[in-house]
């Protein structure tokens, strides 16, 4: 199955998306963050992210983000996908997890619809991204990631998200170095 999005330049930053499937809220859990948190650290630090500004929500991630010289967008994403999938699954089966049983089930049903993904399918295919093509719309998706967690009222102020780079913006200590959009 093709997808209309596609990284054209990989010299281009791009507004991109990932959600777990049927939207499901994952990321209520801390450990769970935390390992999203790790692999956007691990994916910058080795794998050639550059990442300007993210923001995890319950059930998906924002991210404006490009892949350095030598490096495909494409591959570290697909890589951070299958990683965080994994190593999600097995906190699910291994840790304290009320809903475990049904995540499983969900997951494995996903699966299902989709027989080249294994055990278990956590991730929605692609990750949609969106060349940001001027400066008026690289803030607008700025603004849209760092205000998100506001709009769902998570939190009263963009910054008192910890899981988000407007923290950075407002030269707060934030969970990921980031590149600052200016």
């Amino acid at each position: 199955m093709g997808f209309h999005y596609k990284v054209y330049d990989n010299s281009r930053p791009y507004f991109i998306t990932t959600t777990v499937v049927d939207w499901i809220d994952v990321f209520i859990r801390k450990n769970h963050k935390l390992t999203i948190v790790e692999s956007l650290e691990y994916c910058r630090k080795n794998k050639g992210l550059e990442i300007f500004a993210w923001c995890l929500m319950p059930s998906h991630i924002h991210l404006i983000v490009r892949a350095e010289e030598g490096h495909q967008l494409s591959d570290i994403i697909r890589d951070f996908k299958a990683h965080t999938a994994k190593a999600i699954i097995k906190q699910i089966k291994e840790e304290p997890e009320s809903r475990r049983e049904w995540l499983l089930e969900s997951f494995k049903k996903a699966a299902k619809e989709h027989p080249k993904q294994g055990d278990y399918k956590f991730w929605q295919d692609g990750y949609h991204p969106v060349e940001l093509y001027s400066p008026a719309f690289t803030y607008q998706k700025l603004n849209y990631i760092h205000n998100n967690p506001v709009e769902d009222m998570l939190v009263e102020k963009p910054w008192d998200y910890m899981f988000s780079s407007a923290r950075n913006y407002a030269d707060m200590d934030g969970l990921i170095e980031v590149i600052k959009i200016v």
